[in-house]
């Protein structure tokens, strides 16, 4: 198959766009060659002929879909320019890359945009990384260079280059700061520090605003940092070439002047910068011609903050800054001097006596104003032996004074870079290597081009033609060591063009032999260029243009340049008159005055050509073409000695839009910057390179023969011609088979199409399968649906007879039925008819009987009934008539209870006496009650005096009867009978409606009493709720205030930590450097010891002084965290540096001193300086004062947690015992006022802690801390009897402390029981102060925490023995806790100690957490170095990636370290090993679990951040294979963990960021389902993490595919929500540190008994008591 096969129906090619530059299309049809025309369909749809006049003007092929996105462009099987344009714009685009390889060349695209791509965590990760294993990333490049600067010790150069606005001085500064990062981890020196010091410095004085870039670098630099044996930054030095001076006195429109000229208008304000004179940059000429004042998104006064702080870094003194600024100032004032033309031609200029400019500008620099104004305007001539003094004309006299202006800002400058190269220069001897850092101009042109953008040009073809011969160069490399027979590779070299610039009569050449004439002009130079390059000797780089005679052409390697020749001689001259020179020679400024002394140090040489070799008989200033072609001969000659590594900046549009991209200006600026000249020399020879066991592996169907991974290079050889049968096409090497241009794809093609045949084949078979299985189940239904359907016939006929035989039944038995029925019927009517008929005639007759017995009853009865009516009506209208007058009253007391109730008065009167209304409505109950036993008995008395009554009539009627018996005149009988009787009636009648009434009143009352019972209820239910309400929400304050006390504490906690961690590492660092100021005084002799020294080199001393660091170790709550020095940095300066090495670094420690005692309002005397011993007290002061704040703080604490556990015992007791709602609303506000007092109070006590000042605690707190620390003369207290001792005599302490500690050997101490040196210490330090001699008891103590520590320091990189040491620590922490005073105010059973043991019992503490740290970074040392390849690359699950072997493979870089042997690679089980070391070590020492817990948490964090981080940033990890195996591993790491009871801490739980990464390259990623199951799956994930995985996530097999955008867009919809609130950061904080805790548990009572002390110990003088 060859090339033109691939060129078939459906292949992507790519056509010339004039917009787009390159679009794509499909072929429509095949090609046949011959053919003068192709159909293509573009890819807005429209079809288009494309002409083919040769097989040369096909057009090019597109690389399949697999390889879209690459990260390497070399890695693409077609390499030419569309190619190379789409990758770039995908990977900007669409993954939001801006960083990307082709080859050796690293193409960075301005993203105009603030990424989260270059945090310490980035750095970390790139960290020791193999540069073709991760991301492409500026860091990436400065690994490599600088892990190959160690390996090889070769020095390296970083090449960066660009146009303006590419992002040059951004990728240099980070560049540098991963270098300062790297290189000075280990050692913390100020040298990195200074470094990275430099760049807003340089910026400041180097950098402008210009159309293409808010901050340009006007001029080049190179940048050697010097590294020493051990790879730490030991120094650095600065190389500047060509300074644009011509922008001090002219800037283009929309442009600005230098950076530092608008931070000094800016800060005119400030009391120290008014004596400058300036003013809004407005108002000077030399600031204000570009029209642009200001540059969006800058602050020029926080700038220039930033600027003087690097200068005192770098220890410039503020005196030398202000001198610097006065000249800057100056330089200012100097374009405001007005000079005035007069003559009658103009030949004349004055400048007027009162001129304001000019006085300030000669104040400024302190010289005479009078003269400058002078010779600004006159000048000197040598004629004939005499001087002349000749006026000059307004125009010259201007051009004088920007000249002038030019050369003092270019004093400065060197001057300034002089000074920064002294600060840098290293103080440690001279660098082993160094890596150079080259931020150069790019190559530019615009419409008018002049003598700077001629000397850039030239500088980037001398680049250019290096970089050509390194790719060349390494190109062969690779040829040579494969043995390839190959044929040497043509490129384009730019010689010719550099001949004609630099070579003998070049352009340079001529131009300085122009300047020496005496009238030298631009034209006539221009002219010598037309006769030398174009008539006598043309040149193939030089032509005239047609339309100018004033300038030229030269054809560069990136474009073709016209040049205008005005103002070349100038500014090659760069002429300054002398007299103006002598001016500023004779300056009062020191600053000034050596500026200008330095130009007559400089040796001059003889104009002319660099090679001619002949000096003039005159010695000239040297020109500015001569030295810029000194400088970069020196600059090639550097790069040319290293190994180089480039970084080429592009520019993707010039309106600086964030991720927009331009492809026009981005193919302009790749085959200007040389990345198109490195895919044409790659293309040109063997682009694809596989090894032998890649190949078999990926095309070993396509090989013929025995398929065995041993015999693959055999197999590649013996089948590779027969698939590609041109043999020039391939070759082999000693490891690898390489591929020219297109032919992986052929390889791809052949392979698809095998795959294609034989899914034919299984298709077939696996559809005749089907059919046959189809046809068997067709025939077994048929059979059985057969066999079914006629049972069911059968079936059908039996019952079809059942059914006739039973029909003729029923029909008999029916008909029988009828009949009877019917028979029954007549007999059973007439029988009824009969009985109907006598029972109504016998009816008849009793009806008659029933009625007229019922009238006469009825009669009696209506007529009584009449009676009884009208007197119940008469009764009921007045009973009716006083309901309603009662009802009426009852009504209007209703409406006025009611409008009384619903009033806001009587609410708040309800509410605020709800007591008192339930106690009088209780006794208005009790009223009612005794009223209703009041009328009870009023109504019981008035029916006895009725019966009474009733009795009295009785006896009266029974006498009346009596009479009328006797007597026979019935008439006066009768009348009185029926008198009484009338009376007894409405006596009976009254009683009876007293009753009534009082029967209704006793029911209105109780119905009254219901409802103040509901009512009262009602009341009381809505006080409980109102309570369970309120003990709701102080519950709820008090809970949330808990929990911010508690992440408060947590905080501090962690902040407190890593203090002391760096505590530590300080004093680790003043031990070494002790060590070597030790050992050089031995070499160079005695000197006097160090007073600081003795306190140190016996750490064993039996009575340390109570202000030691052991006692006195700093507090989380100091006042001066930072801003105080350290007794360890006071003392490294004072015994490893010289006496002048210590006036030289004098200011980098005395300014931060000042400031502070300024700021402190601590009066100072500028002629006595702090002596290394006074820092020493004055730090332990401070120490002693934190103490005291301390204690402070913690009793103002301690009342304030007291106050509220008297409000919360108020609370409950007031809520308990009363329901008033008043009162709870008043407690309530109680609450708020005293918890905003506690508010209040801790703001106080923060602010308290940050004001306390530096002249208190020196002068008041000092001494009455020292005379309270101090030890005084303890009186003899009463010996406590406690038994079961050890004791320890005085002159043996050290002696024990040896012996137990100290001098312990690591298999006895593994061989004791947990705590034993604890246990034993403690007895002794117990019977010491049981037996009164409490500084013995201290004394002991102390040593054995200083000897602790050494012991710590002495066995820093054992695991065993630093959790000895951690338990020993712990258990003597507690021991002492258990026995202090305030643990035993409430325990009888233990003595407390009679000796202030507080000191040392946080010293105990610390050193507890300082012991943890380093047991835990000893273990993650071990961890990480093996993290990413036993997580990550370890195939655990042999055979998965098998078939998963990426398309096409990287090249590997030059300086990449060769690849582990896959036996000797880490996998799990080394993982597994060291983390059962640390198990094994915490669990021989009986530490509790908790410890274990937070230790294995912080373990497990660092394993997954670290595993997640280059996950994030390696693109070959992400596909589904290596997520199963990273799964799989992960998954061992948690049955591990689960198996020891590690789960609970929390150690799995940090894994799930990484479980959820793996989840996600294992999920299906195409509909939208499976977006939002994403979203709701990773949930311990952000945002961009997701996105960026989804981004690298790449297929490794043709059952896979890419994630396409929109999935990518959808995903990030769904997102949106949940980064809002999340900061930009991509990678885990690896360094993120977790607080410990030490929880107090109390050990059990100790007995001298009850220790088993082995003899090998030593200890047996020790006598039990």
């Amino acid at each position: 198959m060859t090339s033109l096969e691939l060129y078939s129906k459906g292949a992507c090619v790519w056509v010339p766009d004039p917009d787009a530059v390159w679009l794509s299309a499909l072929l429509l049809q095949d090609y046949r060659p011959g053919e003068k025309h192709i159909l293509l369909q573009l890819s807005n749809g429209t079809e288009a002929r494309y002409p083919v006049g040769s097989l040369s003007d096909l057009p090019p092929l597109g690389n399949p879909d697999i390889l879209e996105g690459e990260n390497d462009l070399t890695a693409l099987s077609f390499l030419h320019e569309p190619a190379v344009l789409h990758n770039l714009r995908v990977r900007f685009l669409d993954y939001s890359s801006i960083y990307t390889y082709c080859g050796i060349v690293l193409v960075a695209i301005n993203p105009y945009d603030q990424l989260p791509i270059y945090g310490e965590e980035v750095i970390d990760a790139y960290s020791g990384q193999d540069m073709g294993d991760m991301e492409p990333h500026i860091f990436s490049v400065a690994e490599e260079a600088y892990r190959t600067m160690t390996r090889e010790e070769k020095n390296q150069s970083i090449i960066i280059s660009g146009e303006s606005g590419s992002g040059k001085t951004v990728s240099a500064k980070f560049t540098m700061r991963y270098f300062a990062v790297v290189g000075g981890a280990a050692q913390q020196t100020s040298v990195e520090e200074r470094v990275l010091a430099s760049n807003p410095i340089m910026e400041s004085i180097g950098n402008a605003k210009t159309t293409r870039n808010d901050n340009s670098s006007r001029f080049g630099k190179y940048i050697e940092i010097g590294f020493g044996r051990k790879g730490d930054i030991i120094g650095a030095n600065m190389r500047t070439y060509l300074l644009e001076k011509s922008r001090v006195v002219f800037q283009a429109s929309a442009e600005r002047n230098y950076h530092i000229f608008y931070q000094l208008c800016a800060s005119r304000e400030l009391p120290e910068m008014r004596s400058l004179k300036l003013d809004a940059p407005e108002h000077f000429r030399y600031t204000n011609q570009g029209g642009e004042m200001q540059i969006p998104g800058t602050d020029d006064l926080s700038d220039l903050e930033r600027t003087r702080n690097a200068f005192t870094i770098l220890g410039v003194q503020p005196d030398q800054q202000m001198e610097l600024f006065r000249i800057l100032s100056a330089v200012l004032h100097l374009g405001n001097v007005n000079i005035q033309a007069s003559g009658r031609s103009s030949d004349r200029s004055y400048i007027d006596a009162d001129d304001r400019p000019l006085a300030v500008f000669s104040k400024l620099l302190g010289v005479e104003g009078s003269q400058m104004a002078h010779w600004l305007c006159h000048r000197r001539l040598a004629v004939g032996g005499e001087m002349l003094v000749k006026p000059v004309s307004g125009l010259q006299a201007v051009e004088a004074r920007d000249a002038l202006a030019k050369h003092i800002y270019g004093q400065l400058f060197t001057w300034t870079v002089q000074r920064l190269n002294s600060a840098l220069r290293s103080q440690r001897g001279k660098a082993k290597s160094f890596i150079g850092v080259l931020d150069i101009y790019g190559f530019e042109t615009f419409d008018r081009n002049s003598f700077e953008q001629f000397c850039i040009n030239y500088a980037n073809e001398k680049l250019q033609q290096q970089f050509n011969r390194h790719v060349f160069h390494l190109e062969q490399e690779e040829y040579v060591r494969e043995e390839l027979a190959w044929s040497r590779i043509e490129f384009s070299d730019n010689q010719q063009c550099i001949s004609l610039i630099e070579g003998q009569l070049g352009l340079f050449d001529l131009l300085d032999e122009e300047c020496r004439m005496p009238k030298g002009s631009d034209e006539s130079w221009v002219l010598k260029l037309y006769d030398q390059h174009l008539t006598s000797r043309p040149h193939p780089h030089f032509q005239k243009p047609r339309m100018s005679n004033s300038a030229f052409i030269v054809l560069h390697f990136a474009d073709t340049v016209q040049y205008e020749c005005d103002g070349f001689l100038n500014k090659n001259r760069d002429t300054v008159f002398e007299e103006l020179i002598n001016i500023l020679k004779a300056s009062q400024s020191e600053l000034v005055a050596e500026l200008f002394q330095q130009q007559e140090k400089v040796s001059s040489v003889a104009n002319g050509s660099i090679r001619s070799g002949k000096r003039a008989t005159r010695e000239h200033k040297l020109t500015v073409g001569f030295q810029f072609r000194q400088s970069l001969q020196m600059l090639m000659d550097t790069l040319n000695s290293t190994t180089p590594h480039y970084v080429r900046c592009i520019k993707p549009n010039d309106l600086k839009e964030p991720f927009m991209f331009d492809p026009g200006r981005t193919v302009q600026q790749l085959r200007a910057c040389g990345v198109l000249e490195t895919i044409r020399i790659s293309a040109a020879g063997f682009p694809s390179r596989w090894t032998y066991e890649e190949f078999f592996s990926r095309y070993r169907l396509l090989l013929r023969g025995p398929q065995n991974q041993e015999q693959a290079q055999d197999l590649c050889r013996h089948s590779l011609p027969q698939l590609i049968p041109d043999p020039d096409q391939y070759c082999f090497g000693k490891t690898k088979v390489f591929f020219r241009a297109g032919q992986v794809a052929l390889l791809e093609r052949l392979r698809a199409e095998r795959l294609r045949a034989a899914a034919v084949v299984i298709q077939s078979r696996v559809r005749g399968w089907l059919a046959r299985i189809t046809f068997t189940r067709i025939c077994w239904a048929t059979v059985t649906i057969q066999r079914y359907c006629r049972g069911a016939l059968a079936r059908r006929l039996a019952l079809t007879l059942r059914y006739t035989k039973a029909a003729l039944v029923i029909q008999k038995t029916y008909r029988m039925v009828v009949v009877r029925q019917l028979f029954l019927m007549i007999r059973q009517a007439t029988i009824t008819i009969q009985a109907f008929t006598r029972g109504t005639l016998a009816r008849q007759r009793y009806r008659l009987l029933v009625a007229e017995r019922a009238a006469v009853l009825l009669q009696a009865r209506v007529r009584g009934w009449l009676a009884k009516k009208a007197y119940r009506r008469v009764h009921a209208a007045v009973v009716f008539m006083q309901c309603c007058a009662r009802r009426r009253a009852a009504r209007r007391e209703l409406m006025r209870l009611k409008t009384e109730a619903r009033s806001v008065e009587r609410y708040r009167e309800l509410n605020k006496g709800m007591e008192v209304k339930l106690m009088q409505l209780q006794l208005k109950a009790d009223q009612e009650a005794r009223d209703v036993a009041a009328l009870r008995e009023t109504l019981h008395a008035e029916r006895e005096a009725t019966n009474t009554e009733l009795e009295a009539l009785r006896a009266t009627v029974q006498k009346l009867e009596s009479q009328k018996q006797k007597q026979d005149k019935p008439q006066p009988c009768s009348v009185i009978s029926e008198k009484e009787v009338e009376e007894r009636k409405r006596a009976e009648e009254k009683a009876a409606q007293q009753i009534l009434q009082l029967t209704q009143d006793l029911q209105a009352l109780q119905r009254e009493k219901a409802n103040f019972c509901k009512e009262r209820e009602n009341l009381s239910a809505r006080l409980a709720e109102q309570e369970k309400a309120q003990e709701e929400c102080v519950h709820q304050a008090v809970s949330q205030e808990s929990t911010a006390l508690r992440a408060e504490l947590d905080e501090e906690r962690r902040k407190y930590q890593g203090l002391l961690r760096e505590f530590t590492r300080l004093e680790q660092r003043y031990d070494n450097l002790r060590e070597m100021s030790l050992l050089t005084e031995h070499t160079r002799g005695h000197r006097r010891t160090d007073s600081t020294q003795s306190l140190s080199l016996e750490p064993l001393s039996p009575s340390p002084t109570p202000l030691s660091p052991q006692s006195l170790t700093p507090l989380p709550l100091s006042p001066f965290p930072s801003a105080f020095p350290s007794p360890e940095d006071v003392r490294r300066v004072s015994v490893t540096s010289p006496c002048s090495d210590r006036r030289v670094s004098a200011w980098s420690f005395d300014t931060p001193m000042d400031q502070l005692m300024e700021r402190m309002d601590v009066a100072k005397d500028p002629a006595v300086k702090m002596k290394a011993e006074d820092l020493a007290h004055a730090y332990d002061a401070v120490r002693v004062a934190n103490k005291f704040l301390e204690s402070q703080l913690r009793s103002q604490r301690s009342q304030l947690e007291e106050e509220l556990e008297a409000l919360r015992s108020q609370i409950s007791q007031t809520v308990g015992g009363s329901s008033s709602a008043a009162q709870r609303q008043e407690l309530q506000e109680l609450l708020e006022a005293r918890e905003q007092e506690c508010v209040r109070l801790r703001r106080e006590l923060k602010e308290l802690k940050n004001t306390v000042s530096l002249r208190r605690l020196l002068t008041q707190v000092l001494p009455s801390a020292l005379t309270s620390e101090m030890p005084s003369s303890p009186s003899r207290q009463k010996p406590a009897t406690v038994t079961g001792l050890l004791e320890c005599r005085k002159r043996d302490e050290t002696k024990l402390i040896k012996n137990l500690i100290t001098d312990l050997r690591v298999d006895s101490a593994l061989s004791l029981p947990p705590g034993l040196p604890a246990n034993v210490l403690f007895l002794c330090v117990r019977q010491a102060d049981c037996s009164g001699d409490q500084t013995h008891a201290v004394s002991l103590c102390s040593a054995a925490v200083t000897a602790l520590k050494a012991a710590l320091k002495k066995h820093s990189s054992d695991v065993d023995m630093t959790a000895l040491w951690l338990k020993n620590a712990c258990l003597l922490h507690d021991l002492l806790t258990q026995h202090s005073p305030k643990q035993t105010l409430n325990s009888d059973e233990v003595v407390p100690l009679t000796a202030d043991l507080s000191d040392l019992i946080r010293a105990l503490s610390d050193l507890c957490i300082q012991a943890y740290q380093q047991l835990l970074s000893i273990t993650e040392k071990r961890l990480q170095k093996i993290i990413v390849p036993a997580l990550l690359e370890s195939e655990t699950i042999l055979g998965l990636s098998g078939s998963a072997v990426k398309l096409i493979t990287s090249r590997k870089r030059s300086g990449s370290d060769p690849r582990t042997v896959a036996g000797d690679a880490p996998t799990m089980a080394a993982v597994l090993r060291e983390l059962g070391a640390l198990h094994t070590a915490l669990s021989r020492q009986t530490l509790p679990l908790t410890q274990m817990e937070q230790a294995f948490h912080q373990l497990t964090y660092l394993i997954s951040a670290s595993a997640l981080n280059s996950l994030l940033l390696r693109k070959d990890m992400c596909c589904w294979s290596r997520g199963m195996q990273i799964r799989y591993n992960v998954s061992v790491l948690e049955e591990w963990l689960r198996s020891r009871g590690l789960q609970a801490g929390g150690a799995v739980a940090t894994l799930e960021p990484l479980i959820q990464a793996v989840q996600l390259l294992q999920a299906e990623k195409r509909t939208e389902g499976d977006a939002q199951a994403l979203a709701q799956t990773c949930t311990a994930l952000s945002s961009q993490q997701i996105v960026k995985i989804l981004t690298l996530y790449t297929p490794h097999s043709d059952l896979d595919e890419r994630v396409t955008l929109n999935f990518i867009r959808t995903v990030q919809g769904l997102l949106k929500g949940r980064s809002e609130g999340q900061p930009p950061q991509l990678l885990m904080d690896v360094r993120r540190v977790f607080p410990v805790t030490f929880p107090y548990s109390p050990p059990p009572l100790l007995h001298a008994e009850q220790l088993v002390i082995p003899d090998s110990l030593k200890i047996s003088f020790l006598r039990r008591v």
